[in-house]
């Protein structure tokens, strides 16, 4: 996005959202090159602006410079830390833990907690991965199918795409993967996802699940795997995609007489902002409408909102909808 100069200064040159220019009195001349705007940290990273500005007074960090226009802009060295940073709280680390680190001490604890929570990426992931950093993406899209007739919709998406996402944000946060390649892997994915959900024989049964995320939530491949896994175990799925007004999520749950609204948070979403979204939703859906929420964000809170089912992994997806059918049966 390209801003209009008042004509009071003189603009910098090549000045965008995502690599602007920054005025000489601000910054050295090496960094003025390198310096990444808030937005383009926002989409790279998936870290909203909300959550920079937060950790920027809670934690002083980021320390931002500002541009010529007034806005964040942040020093690629500070852009890799907050990768690392995301990365971990993906893991289920808390970012109080993690920001008076140092990128090295960050990067050691990353790789501590790789060797010792993690499982060393299947040869079908490092297979994958590669086709991914070759930027062959046709041939990914292949071999994503072929794993996917293989294995059935159900196994590829607990045992395939999920370690496999483990694996590209491995690959991403080291530093093996652009931001690009990461893009393309997420876009094939969602690809294949989608024309096997498209595949399997609509239910018009129960439960009516409408599946979404909230404003400021644009994550939407782990929403779309519990759609895969939902519709496989016969729930009748309603997809409103990602981002979606509260007040829309209610008048949609009302129209499609939902029983449940399915929502997912990625570990960047702001805790706060998260609690009070669904503190309102609850209170304004329906008594009967269940809220179920899953995503790195609900692991990490401490005392979910009362009246909240926490859907923690895909395995457990199956079990919360046989214990909803017992319920609704005996009501």
């Amino acid at each position: 996005i390209f801003k209009r100069s008042s004509g009071l200064r003189k603009p910098p040159t090549q000045s965008t959202s995502a690599n602007r220019m920054i005025d000489p009195p601000l910054g050295p001349p090496a960094l003025a090159t390198a310096a990444i705007g808030i937005g383009a940290v926002e989409r790279e990273l998936g870290l909203s602006k909300d959550t920079l500005r937060i950790w920027e007074r809670r934690y002083s960090f980021p320390t931002p410079l500002r541009d010529a226009f007034g806005e964040r802009v942040y020093a690629p060295d500070q852009v890799d830390k907050l990768r690392v940073i995301k990365h971990l709280m993906d893991q289920g680390m808390r970012p109080g833990k993690l920001m008076h680190h140092s990128l090295a001490e960050l990067r050691d604890l990353r790789q501590s907690h790789v060797s010792a929570t993690g499982q060393p990426a299947s040869a079908e992931c490092t297979a994958l991965v590669e086709l991914v950093r070759a930027h062959r993406i046709e041939d990914l899209r292949g071999a994503l199918g072929q794993q996917l007739l293989r294995h059935g919709l159900a196994r590829f998406v607990v045992e395939i795409v999920a370690p496999l996402n483990q694996a590209v944000g491995e690959a991403w946060v080291s530093g093996d993967l652009k931001i690009f390649e990461e893009h393309l892997y997420t876009e094939s994915i969602k690809i294949v996802l989608r024309g096997a959900i498209a595949s399997v024989p609509r239910s018009r049964g129960s439960p009516r699940v409408l599946l979404t995320t909230f404003p400021r939530e644009e994550h939407g491949l782990g929403l779309l795997m519990a759609e895969a896994v939902l519709a496989l175990e016969g729930a009748h799925c309603v997809s409103l995609g990602v981002q979606t007004p509260l007040t829309d999520i209610v008048r949609a749950a009302v129209s499609q007489q939902a029983d449940i609204v399915a929502l997912s948070f990625s570990a960047a979403y702001v805790p706060g902002q998260l609690l009070d979204g669904l503190t309102g939703l609850r209170a304004a859906l329906p008594a009967g409408i269940e809220i179920w929420a899953g995503g790195s964000a609900m692991t990490q809170l401490r005392r979910p909102p009362a009246q909240i089912r926490v859907i923690d992994s895909l395995d457990s997806v199956g079990a919360a909808l046989a214990a909803w059918r017992l319920r609704s049966a005996a009501a």
